[in-house]
């Protein structure tokens, strides 16, 4: 048994069954209108938003609790312009080399390429950093458990923190991205996860024209 272990009640109110599915259809309504954006506008999101839904990302549940995750956030524009230009340069390698026609193809309907202008556009750029493991006061190196699973989870209530507050967003994951150790002056050892762009639409955005599988094609129930 773990010494540490120091249990306290759960903050919990019990709902009525009306009320569950109530706050359940009403979540569905409105995260359902969450779009990938790739048309930023140049306004400014405040910083409180930003800083409030990074807290609410770092309430995700994670493997012992070790929480391997690190967020940098770009507001910088040389910063912001650094990232969209070691971006590209992967991109066009991507379109031009690596990636097969299947997955070309998959992509043609949304209408991207290699230009990112979003890179630099955008409010902010939210750079997650996944930790395979930290070190203790006195340098020990401690593992961290279940690390794509638990940034996984956190990059996800980032997401819908960010859409609760009115921000737009778009995940965007170049590859390779060890680019942004470098720009950013993160350890060697943490793996870049995603850049998450955040900010306003332009005005008129358009997104892709896409459906989502229903319920019985997502979920199977054993009663």
């Amino acid at each position: 048994m773990n010494n540490d272990y120091n249990p306290q009640p759960l903050d919990y109110i019990e709902l009525p069954e009306a009320e569950m599915i109530k706050r359940a259809e009403g979540f569905y309504r409105d995260i359902k209108k969450r779009r990938s954006v790739r048309d930023f506008s140049d306004k400014q999101v405040p910083d409180a938003v930003i800083q409030q839904a990074l807290l609410a990302a770092g309430t995700a549940p994670n493997g012992a609790n070790m929480q391997p995750w690190h967020f940098v956030v770009v507001k910088n524009p040389d910063i912001k312009k650094q990232i969209r230009e070691a971006a590209e340069e992967e991109e066009r390698e991507f379109y031009s080399n690596k990636a097969p026609e299947e997955w070309l193809d998959a992509l043609s309907h949304l209408g991207t390429d290699a230009d990112k202008p979003f890179l630099e556009r955008a409010s902010h750029l939210i750079v997650i950093f996944l930790q395979k493991f930290t070190y203790d006061d006195q340098g020990q190196k401690l593992k961290h458990y279940y690390t794509s699973e638990s940034v996984g989870i956190a990059s996800g209530f980032l997401i819908n923190a960010l859409h609760q507050a009115g921000v737009a967003t778009l995940t965007h994951t170049p590859s390779p991205m060890k680019f942004l150790n470098q720009i950013l002056k993160r350890p060697k050892d943490e793996r870049p996860y995603m850049i998450l762009v955040a900010g306003y639409p332009e005005d008129n955005c358009q997104v892709p024209s896409i459906e989502k599988k229903p319920l019985e094609e997502i979920a199977t129930f054993l009663d």
